[in-house]
């Protein structure tokens, strides 16, 4: 009996599965391996003698009295006040990604539906200036940042961020309004709309998905970034990327190296979150730039 041509064969179907599967173990298991860990005494999650002991986390077990234990995001959260870089680190992505998108919203139309030449030498610039290495580019804001002592606080920081961010966010969204055709923009005008009321009537709308992808990257970019805001900020200001980088020394230093694994965990779960919340509109944002209509 022949297969219909529509069906799968069951052992292409297990194969997939099983390597979908594999896959997902791989990937997730250091995160997983963190998260558990961090619940642990540090004798327990480093244990040279058996590794076992990270599973069922017998000292854990005999210094707390269960093999789990909140020590570890305690003195990440109160005693190392891991809770301000948190705030840092919020109030600089929300700033970058606002900034970034609006600014590139409306550049990125604006290009799209220029038909002036220099629009592509404009695209190449702003490709040019992404691509190089952050580091050189926050060396040159370091001296008149100190000579107007504005080095060290937060929004010094989120105008660089907005500055290197910017052509990303320019040629992505460049590429989504093109694949708009011109036909809505033109349609909307006839009814009477301003073109700022097509563009935010009609055209906004439509792209919705492409906004929320960019906006994505944009603040992964701000919330990952360890270069700037290492580089700019003073200790009291730090977001949680660089903390982390100084947190690590300080606490191995003091034998409790927990208190950066729990701060670990802390820094990973929100972007599981964001990306489980938005995973439909990154999708169809991700596709709908890669076709022009």
């Amino acid at each position: 009996m022949s297969i219909p041509a529509h069906r799968k064969p069951p052992s292409l179907i297990v194969l997939s599965t099983g390597f979908v599967v594999f896959w997902l173990v791989i990937a997730a298991f250091p995160f997983l391996w963190t998260m558990w860990g961090s619940f642990k005494v540090e004798g327990d999650f480093f244990s040279r003698a058996d590794w076992m002991n990270a599973l069922t986390g017998p000292i854990t077990m005999k210094q707390h009295g269960s093999p789990f234990t909140l020590d570890g995001y305690e003195g990440a959260w109160i005693q190392q006040e891991f809770w301000k870089s948190v705030i840092n680190t919020g109030i600089v992505t929300f700033f970058v990604v606002t900034i970034s998108l609006t600014l590139g919203t409306l550049g990125g139309y604006a290009l799209a539906r220029s038909e002036f030449k220099y629009t592509f030498w404009i695209l190449m610039a702003a490709l040019v200036f992404r691509a190089m290495p952050h580091v050189t580019l926050v060396s040159g804001y370091l001296l008149p940042f100190f000579e107007m002592n504005i080095w060290g606080y937060l929004p010094t920081t989120i105008i660089v961020l907005v500055a290197i961010n910017q052509p990303f966010t320019l040629w992505m969204l460049h590429s989504f309004f093109l694949s708009i055709p011109k036909d809505l923009d033109e349609a909307a005008m006839v009814d009477g709309c301003t073109r700022f009321q097509a563009f935010r009537l009609a055209i906004i709308p439509v792209m919705w998905p492409g906004v929320v992808t960019t906006g994505l990257f944009s603040f992964l970019l701000a919330y990952n970034d360890f270069t700037v805001t290492s580089m700019l900020l003073n200790q009291d200001n730090l977001t949680m990327i660089p903390k982390l980088n100084g947190f690590l020394g300080s606490t191995q230093e003091d034998g409790k190296v927990m208190y950066a694994v729990a701060a670990v965990v802390s820094a990973i779960v929100p972007l599981f979150v964001l990306i489980l919340f938005f995973q439909r509109q990154i999708v169809s944002g991700l596709t709908a730039g890669a076709v022009k209509g």
